[in-house]
């Protein structure tokens, strides 16, 4: 049986990146060691008494788990250790993070993290995920990193890529040249790639949406939303609703599947709830690297320009033409 790790796979590909010198190889491990701990720790939450709040609240106002804690604390801890990076920005911190690593300073990258996403989800056993992406810092290598590291759009992407920690822990990146997905073999505590270069259908019929806030959805969703309940055998009409409420097993399930993801704008939320930096950029870099489309409704999104760690913006992405099809209806 010939099986391919993270690590082998890596070293592998390392020659696509020549300018890299191994830095990008060695903070992608560095990535893949993080969430095996982090994996470990879920997988135990239970027994360890580490589910629940941890008791404060987070820059996004809400509670922070303590699972929440232990993800960021171990990216951080990695990510020093490695040296690759010089600065992070977690949904969990105010403000981004000069790492203090004893080589950090010299790193090459920056890191915009979401250690612990769909975190509601821990205490009742649901898949919850982390999403990374990287890009090369813009400030002089030894010198202190600014937040002009950080604020980088998508189309500047090194790297980005998710951990879906579920019925098994997987791990998807791309480097800008496909998309690769690795699952985690407890028993030689290795990512295996199980998933060479996945290609998203350009079409499907699920939709994934928080149909809850359906009374303040834009005009032209809700004529969307109408549509696909319709039926009509040669639109393969009435879809499939599924809505996990941890965008990483949402996308990961519409990426393989085939599907659309939408969080549009609301009266509550009229600039969209989810995070530029954090979620909507490097997973919509994911879609677009598997074949697929990923827009905020008026623009695609690894073309928005970030004014800030914590902003946010309405998203569509998943299978192209059915994107096309919501994008149709919003006109």
């Amino acid at each position: 049986m010939s099986i391919t790790t993270l690590g082998q796979f890596i070293i592998e590909k390392q020659q696509d990146f020549p300018y890299a010198k191994g830095e990008l190889s060695r903070l992608l491990r560095d990535i893949g060691i993080a969430a095996k701990i982090i994996s470990r720790e879920v997988n135990k939450a239970g027994l360890t008494q580490i589910l629940g709040e941890y008791g404060s609240v987070n820059v996004q106002g809400e509670d922070v788990k303590k699972l929440d804690i232990i993800g960021n604390e171990t990216f951080i801890w990695a990510l020093e250790k490695g040296g690759e990076v010089c600065a992070m920005a977690s949904e969990e911190n105010d403000d981004m993070i000069p790492l203090q690593g004893a080589y950090s300073k010299n790193g090459r990258y920056v890191i915009c993290i979401d250690p612990l996403d769909g975190s509601s989800n821990i205490d009742v056993n649901v898949s919850i995920g982390t999403i990374f992406s990287i890009y090369r810092r813009v400030t002089e290598s030894g010198t202190e990193p600014t937040l002009n590291d950080v604020l980088q759009p998508g189309n500047k992407l090194v790297a980005a890529g998710y951990v879906v920690y579920g019925t098994s822990t997987m791990l998807v990146y791309s480097t800008g040249k496909g998309v690769y997905g690795f699952t985690l073999d407890p028993s030689i505590g290795e990512f295996c790639l199980s998933h060479p270069d996945i290609k998203t259908p350009e079409d499907g019929k699920v939709y994934s949406i928080n149909e809850g806030n359906a009374g303040e959805f834009p005009q032209g969703v809700t004529n969307y939303l109408n549509w696909v309940k319709e039926t009509d055998k040669a639109t393969n009409r009435p879809y499939t609703a599924r809505y996990i409420g941890s965008m990483v097993a949402d996308f990961h399930r519409n990426l393989l599947k085939g599907g659309v993801f939408i969080y549009p704008p609301t009266a509550k939320a009229p600039k969209g709830k989810l995070r530029l930096m954090f979620e909507c950029i490097p997973m919509s870099f994911i879609a677009e690297q598997a074949g697929g489309k990923s827009t905020t409704g008026t623009e695609r999104v690894l073309d928005v320009e970030p004014t800030e760690i914590h902003q946010r913006v309405p998203v569509i992405m998943g299978s192209k033409n059915m994107v096309d099809k919501v994008l149709e209806f919003m006109k």
